[in-house]
């Protein structure tokens, strides 16, 4: 029983599908068919049943998933440790959000893959959430506020951000100077979200409103510089145009909390070598409190 026949088989049960598997795997779909094929005539029972739908596991190939998956990730975790001490193989899937990551850890995964020349590393950036373990991804980057779920986080730095406009807009409207101020005001959001503002050592919530509405931060602060209201954005985002005079800070007095740079990982006792390694790279990136 092949190794890559087990793998190959978790990723299609996993993805739904031969066509999605066979992208995350890299490889075409007819291999990705006939490592399945493969595996049912070892294991002599079928594990996977075509529907008008894709596919879908029977209860035999149900009952297997669980176990593939175990060996395929033990087997991993023994080739880890029998590499070469700092060698890295195989391949990374990374989630990033579209606002932050091309700008702030595309850097850091490309010294990744400098550092690590057998290491395949593909990264996805988006802002929708993302599903790691439906999605087959090893890990994703995720900043703000985490919800409570099953995965494994890791903090590795802060995030500041500011409440932010254009001087055509301030000129136009005036400039909040407290939270209830905030809410005669058009606010840029990502959708009906409500603010977090700090009072001191108190952390305050408030609805703002606004007709402008985008799903990443990127888009929310063009609408900004172009004067369409306030938004709250990372700093990493505005810096450079609050340098320059495009954009000032509004309510500095009550700026947003600080939040977090997360690595998130499916539930698991080991993380994989390759995202420990990630890991530790963006707490030496981040975690000096510059982001």
């Amino acid at each position: 029983m092949e190794i890559d026949d087990l793998r190959t088989f978790v990723e299609v049960a996993d993805a739904g599908g031969v066509t999605p598997a066979a992208q995350r795997l890299g490889v075409s779909k007819s291999m990705v068919s006939r490592r399945i094929a493969r595996l049912e005539a070892e294991l002599g029972v079928q594990l996977i049943a075509r529907t008008t739908r894709g596919i879908a596991l029977t209860e035999e190939g149900a009952t297997f998933r669980d176990y593939a998956a175990r060996v395929s990730a033990e087997i991993d975790a023994a080739r880890e440790t029998i590499l070469p001490a700092g060698e890295l193989r195989g391949r990374i899937r990374v989630a990033a959000p579209l606002s932050f990551g091309p700008t702030h850890l595309a850097p850091v995964l490309s010294q990744m893959a400098r550092r690590h020349s057998h290491l395949q590393v593909t990264s996805c950036y988006t802002d929708r959430f993302v599903d790691l373990i439906t999605e087959g991804f090893d890990c994703a980057i995720r900043i703000g506020y985490l919800p409570d779920s099953n995965l494994v986080a890791r903090r590795v730095g802060p995030l500041y951000a500011k409440f932010v406009a254009s001087p055509d807009y301030v000129t136009r409207n005036g400039s909040p100077e407290t939270p209830d101020e905030l809410l005669k005001h058009e606010a840029l959001m990502q959708g009906t979200e409500s603010w977090q503002v700090t009072d001191g050592d108190q952390v305050l919530n408030t609805r703002p409103q606004g007709r402008f509405k985008a799903d990443n931060g990127v888009a929310l602060l063009a609408a900004a510089l172009e004067g369409l209201g306030i938004a709250r954005l990372p700093n990493g985002l505005t810096d450079q145009h609050i340098a320059s005079g495009a954009l000032v800070e509004v309510m500095p007095k009550y700026p947003p909390p600080t939040a977090g740079i997360f690595v998130v990982r499916p539930p698991g006792q080991h993380p994989a070598k390759k995202v420990r390694v990630l890991t530790e790279m963006l707490i030496e990136c981040y975690d000096s409190g510059s982001s």
